[in-house]
């Protein structure tokens, strides 16, 4: 049976059809792809010309990564299988050219698409054309694909997170397909902006919206095309391949790891106990790539789910993300820290307020105070307005927590032979948290905020002088409140004498030291 080969044997020969390889996810997915399947014939991927940048140069930087750099040493011209095809989903069949368009329809016979918006709080009209109409353009090139096998759809674990257990199955859509595209077409973007809460109805922005009935939209077309839906949870830095703690971008929880080791974000809304089911980005594509093998060599008349999520099986929580990543950014500071890292995760609004104003909007002016003095550009007030901007497009995940069904996952595992499961393993019960977050917090130090380790040293000389400078401030304040309180309050002035005095007497009683000769 087909099913005795190995992963990598299957993909020995074919060609394959990436979006969104210049993504977060389609990078790591290119890389593991080339570097566990050495066979693999050709991988197209889709790219757009952006920022005055030509097609050959984007796949030049692409390529040009620390990701890579594993890859390169195994094979030095692994690139001449990487074949760049201009276009983009927002253009009708792509916008490929007629001669790319043959070489991908006659090659290919598995294709991944994560191509989209990952932005939480983007607008309602181009949050459909990238995640529904985008997809309706991939259904639509597809069908010309002559030997495809697999169309790998990458959704999210969310898209259904109306709902508190979720099962690996297509949910029926907020609204059908046909009449949000309808929709679309002939409302301005005012209109659609204005709309959007009412449409959304009790999912919580844009993106969990549109995934939700791109899902729909790829279920109506089962019976013509060979799909299978990929749901991962939080996408966070690789655990183990090719380099632990590697992330290229500010989205998810990088954005806050990154924020506090800055300093800059102390509180934020989130359920201390809660799960944030967060995935390693190198799990996430092994099981991609597993879950295409799967649906070809044992194929299934259903439209298969996967959810590729730690929460029930490993479950990690928000409380575990405050503790740790304040362990490994007081170990590890960032080189840019303007305060002392001090995460705190809470519940309450009226405690979240009051600390948002306190230990972020005044010192924010405070230092922007102190930059207007010193002659430099106030920067930390702007900052503030971003991150809260950012934070709070998450404090509905922090807040809440859901159950993922699994079962899937387990039945793959259970296919893959036990050397598979090594070179493609993608079981979260193997993930060590406090090792996989001193990676994380280390990987936003290297590949995000571009900073070299030999600097570490200097940086802990910079976190031990704010530490030092805290404690004067505190000891001032304390000071200054409890002089105020002496002068105002008889009860203080009695008992700060009481505590001067006995101090003094315990001071007299100590033993004195013998002078050495």
């Amino acid at each position: 049976m087909a099913g005795t080969h190995s992963i990598s044997e299957f993909y020995h020969g074919r060609s394959i059809f990436i979006t969104g390889a210049t993504g977060f996810m389609g990078k790591a997915l290119v890389e593991k792809l080339l570097r566990s399947c050495p066979g693999i014939k050709n991988v197209y991927i889709l790219i757009r010309p952006k920022r005055g940048k030509d097609v050959s140069q984007r796949l030049e930087e692409l390529l040009a990564s620390k990701l890579f750099e594993k890859l390169k040493r195994q094979d030095p011209d692994f690139s001449k299988k990487v074949i760049p095809v201009t276009g983009d989903i927002l253009h009708e069949n792509l916008g490929v050219s007629q001669k790319d368009e043959e070489r991908v329809i006659n090659d290919v016979s598995v294709v991944f698409h994560s191509a989209a918006t990952v932005k939480f709080d983007e607008e309602m009209k181009l949050a459909v054309e990238m995640n529904v109409v985008g997809v309706n353009r991939m259904i639509q090139f597809c069908k010309k694909i002559k030997n495809l096998e697999v169309l790998l759809h990458v959704s999210t674990a969310y898209c259904n997170c109306n709902v508190k257990y979720i099962d690996e199955k297509v949910y029926e859509p907020p609204l059908a397909p046909h009449k949000l595209l309808d929709a679309c077409e002939w409302m301005d973007g005012d209109v659609l902006n204005t709309l959007t809460p009412k449409m959304i109805g009790n999912r919580p922005n844009t993106y969990t919206y549109t995934k939700a009935i791109a899902e729909y939209l790829l279920y109506q077309n089962k019976e013509e095309l060979p799909v299978v839906i990929f749901r991962p949870s939080i996408v966070g830095a690789s655990w183990n391949e090719p380099v632990p703690g590697w992330v290229d971008n500010y989205n998810g929880p990088t954005g806050l790891l990154a924020a506090i080791g800055n300093g800059l974000l102390r509180v934020m809304k989130g359920d201390f106990y809660g799960t944030s089911d967060i995935i390693p980005v190198d799990i996430a594509s092994n099981m991609m790539i597993a879950v295409a093998w799967d649906n070809v060599v044992y194929k299934s008349d259903e439209l298969k789910v996967y959810h590729c999520t730690t929460g029930q099986m490993n479950k990690f929580t928000w409380g575990q993300m405050e503790r740790m990543s304040h362990e490994c950014f007081m170990k590890n500071p960032v080189n840019t820290v303007a305060r002392i890292p001090n995460p705190r995760f809470t519940k309450s609004y009226v405690w979240h307020e009051v600390c948002v104003l306190f230990d972020h909007v005044l010192p924010a002016y405070l230092m922007d105070m102190m930059m207007w003095v010193s002659g430099k550009r106030p920067i930390f007030v702007k900052i503030q307005d971003k991150l809260r901007k950012a934070v709070g497009s998450l404090d509905y995940f922090t807040q809440n927590e859901w159950v993922f069904s699994n079962k899937n996952l387990d039945d793959l595992l259970n296919k893959m032979t036990p050397e598979d499961r090594k070179t493609f393993n993608f079981n979260v019960k193997s993930i060590h948290w406090p090792t996989y977050m001193e990676s994380y917090c280390l990987g936003i130090k290297r590949f995000v905020l571009r900073e070299e380790l030999s600097e570490l040293s200097k940086a802990r000389q910079t976190l031990k002088r704010l530490q030092r400078i805290n404690f004067a401030v505190n000891v001032f304040l304390f000071i200054a409140v409890w002089r105020l309180l002496i002068n105002r309050v008889a009860v203080a002035r009695t008992l700060w004498n009481f505590l001067l005095g006995w101090a003094i007497r315990i001071f007299k009683r100590m033993p004195k030291v013998a002078k050495s000769s």
